[in-house]
């Protein structure tokens, strides 16, 4: 009874990883570096909770021996691997060295004392021909313990150098091809033949002899890392997929006797192709990168396939297997636990295996997303499944019944395949479908009129019948070439590939509409027959500012070639058009009250935190924000405000910011606070990407911080800004402390993003304070009469400065861009001022203390900007 509890509290802990890998997944976008936490819950957690298990298990069984303190041991073992793997994910997304260092420590010793138990038991064992295959289970863990020492140096280089990716592929060889490939073939090498009920002498003569070679090939993996020699990382891995071919060829005589059956056999048949193209894969793409980033921007693409193709598909179809052979109970109660595990076994695999190919295609991120959902949910069955087997397992040993030989029972008919794999496809084909209902640029479709995309508004003119196929690449927010020239009357199709680190379309005037393409996706894009002559640009916000635009020349027409163009593009669809879509302007009205429900921003500041170091997530999101009364308009932000969080400190501060983009397109950061070489913590990072951005605060001021993607002016117009203030030396206390951003809206239609032709106008629709028009006249921001309040004033543009004016107020001290101008009076003790004019990206603060109650209005006295909402009111109390 003891031993049976002991094996089902151990093998609980791998659902437990399974299950939190779910649970994030659903709830990724609230957690931090949620792609590297759910690769590593599911690697470091489940499927190596996993080997540990399993390869005490097996080696106890082929050496015929037991380790010393047996179950105790691997208990202990098991306690310290989750201990230092919660380390490591904690310390982490927490970004706290110290735990890392010391959770990674606790994996890696932990991993080096398996292996010293394994070699322990094999002195004592009775010779044995599968003795060999224990070797696969110590080397693995010694594999592992290298991977996490290059793992700890890693989160030391926080991020980014050649150094950290080369870093990188070893980690990534040494634990995937490592630790967890060892380890699988290893265990496949006895497993699969018993899975599929055939004899296993084969597989051991295999597995045996290739373990030198494939070490050897890790060997140089891991030396070509260290070496700074990427061909010498891709012969290692070459090496290496022989030897595996080798043992997979075994696996495939196997299968040619006894067909898989079972989802365990279908699992892990799957699992090993898909190990073998992984790795093929893992190679090619360190081969042929032309540097280091480049591989290591590669390789990481593979390992979402690597984990869910491969390693959640063996752990998974290993389990179905062995569970019910560890609960035991008697034939009956094994027969019956089995079938609960292969319950739906052939659908599940299809649909798993299916959604992970079509991911494979260039298809839009709606689709990956709806494909990812899929494949999650079909996974997660098995939890459901495994507890089911559980309780049937406990109900079955229970009965009389339980002790009846299988043999003497009618067997249930099997479920035919053929039904299974047609509802998975028809599972496959609605998921497909739905995406491209939701996102119809998916696939590319798109509006075409009857006469051709081309056509001139008079008629369609003969068809040639011939084909002008045309190469166009995107690069540098650039269609090169951007101007096509085609015979009327001849289709055109374009075949449009993204050479750029963002995404874009192609949009053509006729309505032609291209997929997203991500970077380095390529599509062909049926035009139609050209009549007339069209235009196209990216509509991506901002790109077709930067001149992403391209022209289609019809040659032969009756017009000279380009005369039918459209000199401003005025079909232009998307971001961009101000033309085709009514704009949110129509609907502003300077003088409109906000809701009775309304809440201003709060602008009261407050001061400077005790902590030196300060720590701060800034997340990319698309919200929909109401701007002014009856007035919406999607936008970028940081942490779902625009301005984003205010961050405050004091000279020789630490400041350490995660920027993670959940927007739709790529974005950066730039802080004027930081004085650092822009080139790695100022770069674009692309959506469901982050990275860690540390400065120090060496001189005081208030300071901008905005995105600085190109084109810089429509991201920062859509609301990608904020405030850092680091407050001078000796900065006298005050009664009251408020905080002013003044920025610009260039609406576009209502709800959408921003218009970035009016963008490049600079002739703003709205000028405001602290994201929202004329809000602190609505609601008046609070004083007394005597009191000393200090206005700290940011203008973070794009386009237009500020002229901060307080009607029926005179500033006692005026501080800009880092100097006091005028303090108390200044040198006659009897000075004043009037106004704190800022330039773009200029800040500063200002005092004044009223005299008397009333109503003080706050203006930007560029009055046509006070006008359009750059205006608030001081309400002075007795």
């Amino acid at each position: 009874m003891k031993d049976k509890l002991w094996h089902i509290i151990s093998g609980s802990l791998v659902p437990a990883w399974l299950a939190a890998a779910v649970i994030l997944t659903l709830l990724h976008r609230q957690v931090p570096s949620s792609g590297w936490l759910l690769v590593h819950l599911l690697l470091l957690g489940a499927v190596s909770t996993a080997i540990l298990i399993w390869s005490q298990h097996f080696a106890d069984t082929l050496l015929r021996h037991k380790a010393l303190g047996d179950r105790r041991s691997l208990s202990w073992r098991l306690s310290v691997h989750t201990v230092g793997a919660i380390a490591v994910m904690t310390g982490m997304v927490a970004e706290w060295y110290p735990l890392v260092l010391v959770g990674g420590s606790l994996v890696g010793l932990n991993a080096l004392v398996h292996a010293a138990v394994i070699v322990g038991q094999t002195r004592g064992a009775m010779p044995g021909r599968f003795a060999p295959l224990v070797r696969y289970y110590i080397v693995s863990a010694v594999m592992l313990s290298g991977g996490v020492i290059l793992g700890i140096v890693m989160a030391r280089l926080d991020g980014g150098g050649e150094t950290y990716e080369r870093l990188f592929i070893g980690h990534l060889g040494l634990n995937l091809l490592g630790w967890v490939g060892l380890a699988v073939i290893g265990t496949v090498a006895l497993l699969w033949p018993t899975v599929l009920h055939t004899r296993v002498e084969g597989a051991t003569v295999a597995a045996g002899s290739t373990l030198p070679v494939l070490v050897g090939g890790l060997g140089l993996l891991l030396i070509g890392c260290l070496a700074d020699q990427r061909l010498l990382v891709a012969l290692g891995v070459l090496i290496y997929l022989v030897a595996l071919g080798r043992v997979l060829w075994e696996g495939i005589g196997h299968l040619r006797r006894a067909p898989a059956v079972t989802f365990a056999a279908w699992s892990l048949g799957a699992a090993q192709i898909w190990f073998a193209l992984c790795t093929a894969g893992f190679g090619l793409l360190v081969a042929l990168a032309p540097s280091w980033t480049a591989a290591a921007a590669g390789v990481e693409t593979v390992v979402p396939y690597f984990a869910i193709g491969f390693a959640a598909q063996i752990l998974l179809g290993a389990l179905s297997y062995l569970v019910p052979v560890v609960l035991g109970g008697g034939p009956a109660a094994v027969k019956a636990t089995a079938a609960e595990l292969d319950r739906g076994g052939l659908f599940r695999v299809v649909v798993v295996n299916g959604a992970l190919t079509l991911s494979l295609l260039p298809v839009s991120s709606t689709l990956t997303v709806a494909l990812s959902m899929l494949i999650l949910a079909t996974l997660a069955s098995f939890l459901v499944l495994f507890t089911r087997a559980l309780r049937v397992n406990r109900r079955v040993r229970a009965l009389p019944l339980a002790r009846v030989a299988p043999n003497q029972r009618p067997a249930a008919p099997r479920p035919r395949s053929t039904g299974r794999m047609l509802a998975a496809a028809s599972v496959l084909l609605l998921t497909v479908t739905v995406g491209i209902v939701v996102d119809p640029a998916a696939v590319g479709l798109s509006t075409v009129s009857t006469q051709g995309a081309g056509s001139s508004a008079a008629g369609a003119l003969a068809a040639t019948g011939h084909t002008t196929t045309v190469a166009v690449d995107m690069v540098d927010t650039r269609f090169v070439p951007d101007r096509i020239e085609v015979p009327v009357g001849d289709e055109l199709v374009i075949t449009l590939t993204n050479s750029d680190d963002m995404v874009h379309n192609l949009v053509l005037e006729s309505g032609v509409v291209s997929g997203s393409l991500e970077p380095g996706a390529t599509e062909s894009v049926a035009v139609g027959v050209i009549g007339a002559s069209v235009n196209g640009w990216c509509s991506i916000a901002g790109h077709r500012l930067l001149g992403m635009e391209i022209s289609i020349v019809a040659v032969g027409a009756g017009d000279s070639a380009g005369d039918d163009m459209t000199a401003n593009g005025s079909g232009h669809v998307g971001h961009d058009s101000a033309a085709t879509v009514t704009s949110a302007a129509e609907d502003l009205d300077p003088m409109a009250e906000p809701d009775a429900g309304f809440e201003a921003r709060d602008a009261v500041l407050p001061p400077a935190p005790s902590a030196t170091v300060h720590r701060q997530t800034l997340t990319v999101q698309n919200v929909e924000t109401e701007v002014a009364p009856g007035v919406t308009q999607t936008l970028w932000t940081f942490n779902g405000t625009a301005p984003g969080p205010t961050l405050r400190g004091t000279v020789g501060d630490v400041f350490e910011i995660t920027l993670v983009n959940e927007g739709t397109v790529g974005h950066s950061i730039d802080f004027h606070a930081g004085d650092v070489a822009p080139d790695a913590v100022m770069r674009t990072i692309q959506p469901g990407e982050s990275l860690v951005y540390t400065f120090t605060a060496t001189r005081s001021g208030i300071w901008l911080y905005h995105c600085s993607t190109m084109p810089m002016s429509v991201h920062i117009a859509n609301g990608m800004f904020g405030a850092v203030i680091i407050d001078p030396p000796g900065l006298a206390a005050v009664d009251r402390e408020y905080l002013l951003v003044q920025s610009e809206l260039y609406l576009g239609a209502q709800g959408r993003e921003v218009d970035a032709a009016k963008v490049a106008t600079q002739v703003p629709d709205v000028v405001l304070f602290n994201g929202y028009a004329n809000q602190y006249a609505a609601r008046p921001l609070l004083a007394k009469a005597g009191e000393t309040v200090r206005v700290w004033v940011l203008a973070a543009g794009p386009n237009v400065g500020s002229a901060f004016h307080v009607v029926g107020g005179q500033f006692s001290t005026v501080y800009k861009e880092g100097d006091y101008l005028l303090k108390d009076g200044g040198s006659t003790g009897t000075g004043g001022s009037q106004v704190l004019d800022l330039a773009v990206a200029q800040g500063g603060f200002v005092e004044v203390s009223f005299t008397q109650p009333g109503h003080y209005p706050f203006v930007s006295h560029i009055m046509s900007d006070a006008e359009k909402g750059a205006r608030g009111i001081f309400e002075v109390l007795p």
